[in-house]
Order: C-alpha cells, then structure tokens, then sequence
C-alpha cells in the first residue's frame, strides 16, 4: 500500500536529493510538491523544482505548487547550494504558467484525502502554516507532519541556537507547532550524525539514466563548498528526513513539548522543549532523539541503486 505525500521544500541540493529518492520511491504517492522559499529565492525555488522533475523524468508526476513572492526568507544557503540552488549546473527548463500558490495546492491535495496525506517538509514551513492559516480546518485532516529542522540538544547552524528551517520562519514554525496535527521533528542532532563522504559519488545511478546524470553534476559542487568550510564530508538533512517517513523503525522518538523563539535578539528561530523534572507544557510532538546511522545510509544507498 502506497502512503500518499506531499513535500514541501526549497530546493536545494539535499531537497534534491530527497525529491529524486521519493519520486522514484514504490510506496510513495507523492500527490505534490510545494516550493517556499529558503535555501534560494521563493522564485527560485519554484523554478527549481519544475527543474528537479524536468531532469529526472519520473514515473509519475505530482502537481507543483508556487512559492509565495511576499514571504522571503530571512536569509539563504546558496553558500552551500550555489546562486542557483542546483550546483550552478545551468539546467534549463520551460516555463510553467499558472500555477497555484503552494498553500492552496496543500489545502486542496488534504482535502481530497481527508486523514490520509502525509506531509513532509524540508524547508522553512510558510506554506504549511500559511494553509492552516487559509483552512482552519486543515490541521486536523493531515494525516502527519514530519519536519526537518530545529534543535533539541545541538548547537544551531545558523545562530549558536537556531537551525536554518526555523530561523527562516519562526512565526510560521511556531504556528505548526502550535497546530493540531500530529508531528514527527528531525532535528539537527539526529541529521547531523549522517555524515555522507565521497563515496556517495560512486552510488550514484549510471550517468545513462536521468537521475544519475542529474545528481552527478550537482552533488560534486555539494561536496566542495562543505570542503571550503573545513569537512570532508556532507550532510543531507532532508534525505535522513525522507528516510524517517519510509523507516521509522530506524529512529529513537519521544514526546515532547515544543515550542519556537521568535523574537530573542540572539535566540530568534530557537526550538525550545519543556525538558524540566516536572514539565508544566503538554507534549505536541514526538521528537527523533536517536538514529541507526549504518542502517539510514544502506537506505540512502539502496534507494539510489533502486532508481538505477
């Protein structure tokens, strides 16, 4: 049985990625995907993801959804990702018109299967918040939430407390949080523990296939802007994210209270857990506190030689 999905994401080299493994993935409907801006420029990374399906050729479509124009990004990645998100590689695509706002496509696709779609966001979350915000209703329609960011334990990647999703949008975070659905974190302390060394290249599909060829002219440039950063290795936050919905069996969870920072001067964008002794908050979310790490990359690795 197929688990219906959308993912939202600001693609990215790792929402990439993420989209190549779950698009060609069997026991994933991915219904649509919904771009927001984060790692790039909410334009860009509509256009991104119109790109991402164009170069891989999937065995079935899902329906895009735009990212909203007013909701930029407080800052960026393109450090990490390139001035255009996809390595600077230079894809082409054709234009798409008319597309509908990705809040309205995440309404639309959940109330076509009430209690049925999963949603996997692997960006700031404007546009699950933002639909919320259009369908009161909605929040309890959606099967689940499972959300790449934030921190329990970790230090921050974008300020000393904050991970680069919730700093992006901490408003619109603290509103899912806040939110009625039931929710699956992976934060930064489990992602991290994933540390994809060269050897990633060598997986990678044939150079014939699509999505070999796509991956193999973006993931390179990955590689060399975390060496100018002093690692020899990589983190794909938003594969270990995809891996959680397939393998949630590989993932430690506990039940926590959370909320998110959103006006600190130096803590703007922190994921706060009421951890105390006796905790005063009630548990919103279960949290990933753990991750076989041997057994997340064999997925990472399998699921490339399966599209192959």
């Amino acid at each position: 049985m197929t688990r219906k999905v959308i993912i939202d994401c600001d693609p990215g080299i790792d929402d990439a990625v993420a989209l190549c493994l779950a698009l060609y993935e069997p026991r994933f409907e991915v219904l649509a995907i919904t771009a927001t801006g984060g790692n790039v420029s909410p334009q860009q990374a509509s256009r991104n993801a119109h790109v991402i399906l164009e170069q891989i050729d999937p065995p079935r479509y899902p329906r895009l959804g735009a990212a909203s124009l007013h909701q930029l990004p407080r800052t960026d990645a393109k450090q990490f990702h390139g001035h255009d998100g996809l390595g600077n590689a230079g894809f082409r695509a054709s234009d798409l018109h008319h597309l509908h706002p990705s809040e309205k496509l995440i309404c639309d696709t959940v109330r076509a299967a009430p209690d049925e779609v999963t949603i996997i966001t692997l960006g700031p979350l404007t546009n699950v918040a933002a639909a919320f915000q259009r369908d009161p209703e909605l929040a309890s329609l959606v099967d689940r939430i499972i959300i790449s960011g934030g921190t329990v334990t970790a230090s921050g990647n974008v300020n000393p407390a904050a991970e680069f999703n919730m700093f992006n949008d901490p408003e619109s975070a603290r509103a899912v949080f806040r939110s009625r659905t039931t929710k699956t974190l992976i934060p930064l302390d489990v992602t991290q523990q994933l540390a994809v060394t060269l050897d990633l290249l060598d997986h990678l599909p044939k150079q014939g296939k699509p999505v070999g060829a796509f991956l193999g002219k973006i993931i390179p440039f990955f590689f060399r802007a975390y060496r100018q950063k002093g690692q020899e290795s990589i983190h794909l936050h938003d594969v270990v994210t995809l891996i959680a919905a397939l393998h949630p069996e590989l993932f430690q969870t506990t039940e926590m209270a959370g909320d998110v920072e959103t006006s600190g001067n130096l803590t703007t964008g922190a994921t706060v857990f009421d951890r105390r002794l006796t905790p005063v908050w009630r548990p919103n979310m279960e949290v990933a506190t753990a991750i076989d790490v041997n057994a997340v990359t064999d997925c990472l690795i399998r699921g490339l030689s399966e599209i192959g």
